[in-house]
């Protein structure tokens, strides 16, 4: 979907295989299995790369762009794991790949120790997401912390806010792809008004910006998704400190 408006879905369920399940995929084992399926309005695969997708190596990007790895990859994580993937796809109708990995009861979460104190703060923090589950998630963690937080899922809200208040506001966050203006065009706005400004710019996967780039035009600190409440306090002490 790459240079193009689509859309994403993302499902997650509980199933049981057995044999009275309709097209149930070859080499799933019967049982309590979660079903991950994962639905995009792309391009599409053509049939005849389908067969090949999962090949080590295999890809048709230019040279530079990928490795052909990620898929091999996954399906090998998967297939150790007790699962399958799928796929269906078909040109310009958008892709399918359904993941289905046994279900277990144990708890495997380990408990978390912290080596070093986790930094807190004080001041107002401008954090600026079109999730509103990102942006709740984000709101509770740095007031944890001890900041105060304005938060806005708009850019452009966001940007008006700023331009009203651009010394109230003492560190800024923001996610790098945004539907109305991504965090790269939002943080050149903001650093015009004033060049101090400390940014944070997140994402979780971009083809237009890495670290690199985002701190040869100003900003503080890359942060890439997902972050704990941890390295978000200590991406905040170095934004604060990170200024020539």
């Amino acid at each position: 979907m790459r240079g193009t408006a689509g859309r994403l879905d993302v499902t997650l369920e509980e199933v049981l295989i057995d044999d009275t399940m309709p097209d149930r995929p070859p080499g799933l084992q019967e049982g309590q299995h979660v079903r991950l399926t994962m639905t995009d309005s792309g391009h599409g695969i053509p049939p005849s790369l389908q067969t090949r997708i999962f090949d080590p190596f295999f890809t048709t990007k230019i040279v530079g762009e990928g490795s052909g790895m990620g898929l091999s990859v996954t399906h090998g994580i998967v297939a150790d794991h007790g699962g399958v993937i799928t796929v269906q796809s078909q040109p310009e109708q958008g892709t399918t790949f359904v993941l289905y990995l046994p279900r277990t009861s144990e708890s495997l979460l380990a408990p978390i120790i912290r080596n070093s104190p986790t930094p807190r703060g004080r001041g107002t923090v401008l954090f600026i997401d079109d999730e509103l589950s990102i942006i709740a998630v984000g709101q509770a963690m740095l007031t944890e912390l001890g900041y105060d937080v304005w938060s806005y899922s708009n850019s452009r809200e966001a940007l008006e806010v700023f331009r009203q208040h651009p010394q109230d506001i003492d560190v800024v966050i923001s996610d790098q792809t945004m539907p109305e203006s991504t965090g790269e065009i939002l943080a050149k706005q903001m650093l015009e008004i004033r060049s101090s400004i400390p940014i944070i710019l997140c994402t979780g996967f971009s083809h237009t910006m890495n670290e690199e780039k985002a701190l040869s035009m100003g900003i503080r600190v890359f942060l890439y998704k997902p972050y704990g409440i941890q390295e978000l306090a200590t991406a905040i002490q170095r934004a604060f400190h990170n200024y020539n």
